[in-house]
């Protein structure tokens, strides 16, 4: 039995109106119903409110010292298989099931969007889609892997698209059939009391940890990253004539390079910007197949 989180376990008092309780039933953003749950009741958690305020300015005050001291080493020195096993390590200990799960499922959507727009490009383009099924699988540089691949993948296709004196265009029957519900399951999360670490906590303690193991480089690659929300919006959104929907992206202007000391905040905006075109994604999906005649299905 899934746990009810607890803005939705006492009702609703109108002269004590829950907040998490009227986001949670707006439907105004695209956003799956179980990930909804998980997203709320992580925001809502006392690690939330009492934890990442301290946490936040700790943790961009090491962001600081650590560029400095970046400044000073050896520019190539890094870390990265011993980066990943904290960065396991950390979620399998402290990090709050929802928090993991959510974690876990980014790197499948992720993958999935970028199949998306491969398939239905004019021009052939690689993907190599990351697809972990336990947070262990995440010591095999996930994470890093998981930012090449985007510069990767804007590389080659638009590489492509200008060698074959192609662009993308709208797509009027899309290939959706790989936007799929991960095969990943909150249950299955660690659970125990030292689990108690949120979401956003978690990314901003991260964050300079990230920093202090990978080259300069790496750090500021992966942190520029987020700005490309807006690109593969636009991407997807050519391909369905769905413009309207960008006014859901936060990280924007791809030209303009940003601070690295809101990464940790611009990356939990990505998280849930990527949620939301999975979402978007699905509903077109079931709309496709409807009107075809067919049952909308989904990977379990």
């Amino acid at each position: 039995m899934k746990p009810t989180p607890d803005f939705m376990a006492h009702g609703h008092d109108p002269r004590d109106p829950n907040p998490w309780l009227a986001m949670y039933l707006d439907q105004s953003t695209p956003l799956d119903e179980e990930v909804k749950r998980a997203w709320l009741a992580d925001s809502s958690s006392w690690s939330r409110q009492f934890v990442l305020p301290f946490v936040r300015p700790f943790a961009r005050t090491l962001i600081v010292l650590f560029q400095i001291i970046k400044v000073l080493a050896p520019r190539k020195l890094a870390f990265s298989r011993l980066l990943h096993r904290l960065l396991a390590w950390g979620m399998e200990n402290f990090i709050r099931p929802e928090a993991n799960w959510l974690i876990l499922r980014h790197f499948h959507l992720g993958s999935q969007v970028l199949e998306f727009i491969a398939r239905n490009s004019p021009v052939p383009v690689a993907t190599n889609p990351l697809r972990p099924t336990a947070i262990a699988d995440v010591r095999e540089d996930m994470f890093l892997v998981h930012d090449l691949n985007l510069y990767n993948f804007v590389i080659r296709l638009n590489q492509a698209l200008r060698d074959n004196g192609q662009q993308l265009q709208h797509v009027a029957e899309p290939d959706l059939s790989m936007i799929q519900q991960p095969p990943l399951a909150l249950a299955d999360m660690p659970r125990r009391r030292r689990n108690f670490l949120d979401l956003q906590s978690s990314i901003e303690l991260f964050t300079p940890i990230y920093q202090l193991l990978l080259t300069d480089s790496d750090f500021w690659r992966a942190t520029n990253s987020l700005q490309l929300d807006e690109t593969i919006g636009l991407y997807a959104a050519t391909i369905l004539d769905a413009r309207s929907h960008l006014i859901l992206l936060n990280n924007r202007h791809p030209l303009v390079p940003m601070s690295t000391l809101r990464a940790g905040f611009r990356l939990t905006l990505h998280g849930l910007s990527t949620e939301m075109l999975h979402a978007f994604l699905s509903a077109k999906r079931d709309q496709q197949a409807t009107a075809a005649g067919r049952e909308p299905t989904d990977a379990a």
